[in-house]
Protein backbone atom coordinates (compact mmCIF):
# COMPACT_ATOMS: atom_id res chain seq x y z
CA UNK A 1 0.00 0.00 0.00
CA UNK A 2 2.98 2.81 -0.86
CA UNK A 3 0.15 4.82 -2.14
CA UNK A 4 -1.49 5.66 1.03
CA UNK A 5 1.15 8.52 1.51
CA UNK A 6 1.62 10.05 -1.76
CA UNK A 7 -2.28 10.28 -2.00
CA UNK A 8 -2.26 11.48 1.77
CA UNK A 9 0.93 14.22 0.22
CA UNK A 10 -1.50 15.26 -2.61
CA UNK A 11 -4.50 16.02 -0.43
CA UNK A 12 -3.09 17.70 1.82
CA UNK A 13 -1.53 19.97 -1.01
CA UNK A 14 -5.01 20.45 -1.87
CA UNK A 15 -5.96 21.18 1.68
CA UNK A 16 -3.42 23.81 2.09
CA UNK A 17 -4.54 25.57 -1.68
CA UNK A 18 -8.19 25.95 -0.07
CA UNK A 19 -6.58 27.34 3.27
CA UNK A 20 -4.62 29.97 1.29
CA UNK A 21 -7.71 30.97 -0.78
CA UNK A 22 -9.63 31.21 2.42
CA UNK A 23 -7.13 33.77 4.81
CA UNK A 24 -3.94 34.01 2.38
CA UNK A 25 -0.63 34.78 3.62
CA UNK A 26 2.85 33.27 2.65
CA UNK A 27 3.08 29.86 4.60
CA UNK A 28 -0.17 28.06 3.21
CA UNK A 29 1.40 27.72 0.01
CA UNK A 30 4.40 27.45 0.91
CA UNK A 31 3.52 24.12 2.78
CA UNK A 32 1.47 23.36 -0.30
CA UNK A 33 4.52 23.37 -2.35
CA UNK A 34 6.58 21.38 -0.42
CA UNK A 35 3.89 18.77 0.45
CA UNK A 36 3.15 18.56 -3.33
CA UNK A 37 6.44 17.64 -4.43
CA UNK A 38 6.60 14.79 -1.81
CA UNK A 39 3.54 13.57 -2.65
CA UNK A 40 4.80 13.66 -6.51
CA UNK A 41 8.14 11.81 -5.32
CA UNK A 42 5.95 9.39 -3.59
CA UNK A 43 3.73 8.70 -6.32
CA UNK A 44 6.52 7.96 -8.60
CA UNK A 45 7.62 5.07 -6.05
CA UNK A 46 4.33 3.65 -5.88
CA UNK A 47 4.03 3.88 -9.61
CA UNK A 48 7.09 2.16 -10.04
CA UNK A 49 5.33 -1.19 -7.62
CA UNK A 50 2.14 -0.69 -9.65
CA UNK A 51 3.67 -1.15 -12.77
CA UNK A 52 5.26 -4.40 -11.26
CA UNK A 53 1.78 -5.60 -10.54
CA UNK A 54 -0.06 -4.50 -13.38
CA UNK A 55 2.78 -6.61 -15.39
CA UNK A 56 1.54 -10.03 -13.30
CA UNK A 57 -2.10 -9.47 -14.50
CA UNK A 58 -3.04 -11.96 -17.30
CA UNK A 59 -3.72 -9.96 -20.10
CA UNK A 60 -7.45 -9.99 -21.84
CA UNK A 61 -8.73 -9.50 -18.13
CA UNK A 62 -11.40 -7.19 -16.94
CA UNK A 63 -8.01 -6.72 -14.38
CA UNK A 64 -5.77 -5.81 -16.97
CA UNK A 65 -7.83 -3.46 -18.47
CA UNK A 66 -8.80 -1.70 -15.06
CA UNK A 67 -5.43 -2.07 -14.11
CA UNK A 68 -4.52 -0.32 -17.06
CA UNK A 69 -7.30 2.62 -16.84
CA UNK A 70 -5.80 2.79 -13.08
CA UNK A 71 -2.04 3.69 -14.12
CA UNK A 72 -2.66 5.51 -16.93
CA UNK A 73 -5.06 7.95 -14.94
CA UNK A 74 -2.15 7.68 -11.80
CA UNK A 75 0.03 9.29 -14.56
CA UNK A 76 -2.30 11.94 -15.56
CA UNK A 77 -2.90 12.72 -11.76
CA UNK A 78 1.14 12.91 -11.26
CA UNK A 79 1.62 15.37 -14.99
CA UNK A 80 -1.06 17.27 -13.28
CA UNK A 81 0.48 18.08 -10.02
CA UNK A 82 4.01 18.17 -11.40
CA UNK A 83 2.88 21.38 -13.59
CA UNK A 84 0.81 22.69 -10.96
CA UNK A 85 3.92 22.49 -9.19
CA UNK A 86 6.30 24.05 -11.58
CA UNK A 87 4.16 26.59 -12.23
CA UNK A 88 3.93 27.81 -8.40
CA UNK A 89 7.73 27.58 -7.87
CA UNK A 90 9.11 30.88 -10.13
CA UNK A 91 6.70 32.75 -7.79
CA UNK A 92 7.33 34.70 -4.44
CA UNK A 93 6.79 32.46 -1.76
CA UNK A 94 4.99 30.24 -4.13
CA UNK A 95 1.76 31.57 -4.35
CA UNK A 96 -0.32 29.39 -6.70
CA UNK A 97 -2.20 31.23 -10.00
CA UNK A 98 -5.39 30.30 -11.09
CA UNK A 99 -4.06 27.78 -13.63
CA UNK A 100 -2.06 26.13 -10.83
CA UNK A 101 -4.79 26.01 -8.65
CA UNK A 102 -6.87 24.57 -11.06
CA UNK A 103 -4.36 21.74 -11.77
CA UNK A 104 -4.47 20.40 -8.91
CA UNK A 105 -8.04 20.42 -7.96
CA UNK A 106 -8.65 18.49 -11.44
CA UNK A 107 -5.79 15.94 -10.17
CA UNK A 108 -6.93 15.69 -6.99
CA UNK A 109 -10.62 14.92 -8.37
CA UNK A 110 -8.52 12.26 -10.99
CA UNK A 111 -6.79 10.81 -8.37
CA UNK A 112 -10.68 10.10 -6.61
CA UNK A 113 -11.15 8.05 -9.62
CA UNK A 114 -8.38 6.48 -10.09
CA UNK A 115 -8.36 5.37 -6.51
CA UNK A 116 -11.78 4.00 -6.56
CA UNK A 117 -10.17 1.84 -9.83
CA UNK A 118 -7.42 0.37 -7.55
CA UNK A 119 -10.20 -0.54 -4.98
CA UNK A 120 -11.37 -2.58 -7.55
CA UNK A 121 -8.61 -4.32 -8.58
CA UNK A 122 -7.49 -5.23 -4.93
CA UNK A 123 -10.94 -5.37 -3.02
CA UNK A 124 -13.37 -6.91 -5.82
CA UNK A 125 -10.80 -8.35 -8.06
CA UNK A 126 -8.75 -9.49 -5.53
CA UNK A 127 -5.29 -8.38 -7.53
CA UNK A 128 -2.08 -8.88 -5.44
CA UNK A 129 -4.63 -10.29 -2.58
CA UNK A 130 -4.68 -13.83 -2.79
CA UNK A 131 -4.28 -16.76 -4.76
CA UNK A 132 -8.09 -17.12 -5.93
CA UNK A 133 -8.62 -14.36 -7.68
CA UNK A 134 -11.43 -13.67 -10.08
CA UNK A 135 -9.83 -11.42 -12.82
CA UNK A 136 -13.35 -11.17 -14.56
CA UNK A 137 -15.47 -10.31 -11.93
CA UNK A 138 -18.21 -8.00 -12.22
CA UNK A 139 -18.26 -4.02 -11.23
CA UNK A 140 -18.51 -3.58 -7.99
CA UNK A 141 -22.15 -1.43 -8.32
CA UNK A 142 -23.41 -4.46 -10.14
CA UNK A 143 -25.91 -6.82 -8.90
CA UNK A 144 -23.83 -9.74 -9.66
CA UNK A 145 -21.15 -8.08 -7.38
CA UNK A 146 -23.80 -7.73 -4.48
CA UNK A 147 -24.83 -11.75 -4.97
CA UNK A 148 -21.47 -12.63 -5.27
CA UNK A 149 -18.32 -12.57 -2.80
CA UNK A 150 -18.90 -10.24 0.50
CA UNK A 151 -16.63 -7.12 0.47
CA UNK A 152 -13.52 -6.94 2.18
CA UNK A 153 -13.86 -6.43 5.96
CA UNK A 154 -17.39 -6.64 6.00
CA UNK A 155 -19.49 -8.16 8.66
CA UNK A 156 -21.85 -11.48 8.13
Amino acid sequence: MLVVLPLGLLIGAVLFDILYLIFGGTTFPLVAGYTMAAGIIGGLVAGVFGLVDWMAIPPRTRARRIGTLHGLGNVLVLVLFGLSWLLRYPETDWRPNEFALTLSFVGIVLGAITGWLGGELVDRLGVGVDQVEDLNAANSLSRKARAGRPAAGGVG
